[in-house]
């Protein structure tokens, strides 16, 4: 009866957590924040600058072996980027497209020259970007070669030089960004350096339709790092309701959806404002500047900053900045899922199969479980021992709920049997079974990711409903081996026995990597269960055995 009940109350907390953590996301989280001065930043890279026929003259192609990235000559923005080595489907040829400008969906990224002097000033030249040239408008990096450089230059009419310089690097994520100016003119001139990231809150037609599975969704919104702050999400919500303005010398502005980010990385020779935007109430924008930077005539000066766009490898971001790796979003079990998932790395490494890995960190949770487990069976042999004389009790007291309490809990304290000791390795295993749900949505190392034959993509549901069948046969088998209920329960023993089906169901659209967990985590039960049985009797409590 025991274990049932314990099935009961795992339930019961997995769907309070998944309840909670839907309602968390949902909301809008109150914040306090303070209005930015952001009128001289352009605004005007709307859906009408998508790409049509005949207009790649306007772009510069530059390709590595991680990217496909088009530069806009007007306002030298990232315009587009795929990342060829992670594709949009399973299956499929086509890159995933991490940035992209069209009529349903707009994903920017943006910097340039701003203030008084700057071109990218909206009330510079009538608000029309500047357009950079570039001695050709294709870049490669060939084999020869461990990075790229893109520059581009626009020339003011009163002769000053700004340019922009892209530097890729090989098998690298990370964007080196320089801006140099050469003032040729008679005049000191007043710039800002600004660096933004600009996304419809409503998701693409395409995004909708992935997620439209039941699950818990990992974070989609903005982030930042400052001085004071190591992490901060800053949902769509709060970037739409209220303006924010942080100043900073370090830190880092970020866009986060599923897997993927993208995000600047602030340059600590000033210190920066990070502010935000309210885009004609479709978009978000969450962006950087400098403060006002003199530069007097005939002077050249130089500034350097760093862009990331690509998948959320953690080892990799924390080498580009600090913090940059929480950006992977483990919901609110990250310290967990975050130990776990360096345990999961750490066995990848000799196995190479996620799948395997997966199965090795099952046994090796389980094994250090196991005092817990049998603790956990042997108090329930106890209990189950004291049942004559708990009925006892209960036929001597009759309805005096309170002296009853008082009897039964001298009872267990003579026999020394502690009822809460069968909870506790569910207590403790049931946020490690969230943690790794989140790391498996949130991991995108795992992200279509092998294991055997038909299951392909380990974050993603088994497409046979093969996994979730063989999980609940699991279960059922779990709950036979258990003790017989009393006779006076068996209208609770019928709603028990449906604990199997319902979770088969629920498991359903589950990834099934997680899927993959549980399965092996009951066959563990199993085996320990009979092993554990097989002690019990040994040492005398053979009346706790059903048969």
């Amino acid at each position: 009866m025991y274990l049932q009940k314990n099935l009961l109350f795992i339930a019961l907390l997995f769907f309070s957590s998944l309840i909670w953590q839907i309602w968390k996301n949902d909301k809008v989280q109150e914040k306090t924040l303070i209005n930015a001065e952001s009128n001289d930043i352009p605004l005007d890279r709307s859906s009408k600058y998508q790409i049509q026929k005949g207009e790649y003259n306007s772009f510069i192609k530059v390709k590595t072996n991680v990217f496909e990235i088009l530069l806009d000559k007007k306002g030298g923005d990232i315009h587009r980027v795929d990342l060829i080595q992670y594709k949009k489907k399973l299956n499929s040829d086509e890159p995933f497209r991490i940035i992209d400008t069209k009529e349903d969906f707009v994903y920017q990224v943006q910097s340039g020259f701003i203030g008084k002097n700057g071109p990218d000033n909206i009330s510079y030249n009538n608000g029309i970007r500047p357009t950079y040239s570039s001695r050709r408008d294709y870049f490669i990096i060939d084999n020869e070669k461990e990075y790229i450089k893109v520059p581009l230059i626009f020339v003011s009419k009163n002769n000053v030089i700004y340019e922009k310089i892209y530097v890729f690097k090989r098998d690298q994520y990370d964007i080196e960004v320089e801006y140099r100016i050469t003032n040729n003119s008679a005049e000191n001139i007043e710039i800002s350096i600004f660096g933004q990231l600009k996304q419809n809150v409503e998701e693409s037609y395409d995004n909708r339709l992935e997620n439209r599975n039941f699950s818990v969704r990992s974070y989609r919104g903005a982030a930042y790092s400052s001085d004071q702050t190591k992490y901060k999400k800053c949902t769509f919500k709060d970037l739409m309701k209220k303006k924010l303005e942080i100043h900073t010398k370090s830190g880092w502005i970020a866009m986060l959806q599923q897997y993927f980010a993208s995000a600047w990385i602030l340059n600590d020779q000033y210190i920066n404002s990070v502010y935000s935007i309210n885009f004609q109430g479709k978009s978000a924008i969450i962006g950087y500047r400098t403060p006002k930077i003199l530069i007097k005539s005939n002077e050249r000066f130089q500034y350097i900053s760093k862009l990331w766009i690509g998948p959320e490898l953690q080892t990799e971001m924390s080498k580009v900045a600090n913090y940059l790796d929480l950006t992977v979003d483990y919901g609110w079990l990250w310290f967990i899922s975050q130990p776990l998932f360096q345990l999961l790395q750490f066995i990848y490494r000799f196995v190479g199969n996620w799948g395997f890995s997966i199965v090795i960190i099952t046994f090796i949770v389980r094994g250090l479980m196991y005092p817990l487990t049998k603790a956990q069976y042997i108090s329930m042999a106890k209990i189950r021992l004291l049942q004559p004389k708990l009925e006892e009790i209960k036929n001597r007291i009759g309805e005096d709920k309170n002296k009853m309490s008082q009897e039964v809990v001298e009872l267990y304290r003579k026999e020394k049997v502690n009822p809460l000791g069968g909870c506790l390795p569910l207590i403790i295993q049931m946020p490690i079974f969230l943690a790794l749900y989140y790391m498996l949505i949130g991991s995108v190392e795992l992200r279509q990711a092998p294991f055997i034959y038909w299951i392909q993509d380990l974050s993603s549901k088994d497409p046979y409903y093969f996994l979730p069948l063989l999980m609940g046969c699991t279960m059922y088998f779990i709950q036979k081996m258990s003790p017989n209920t009393n006779t006076s329960e068996l209208s609770r023993e019928k709603i028990i026995n449906y604990i199997p089906i319902f979770f088969t169901i629920f498991f359903l659209w589950f990834p099934s990597g997680l899927v993959l967990y549980y399965i092996i985590s009951n066959l563990v039960t199993i085996i320990q269960q009979k092993a554990i049985y097989r002690f019990l009797k040994k040492k005398g409590l053979r009346k706790f055995d059903k048969n």
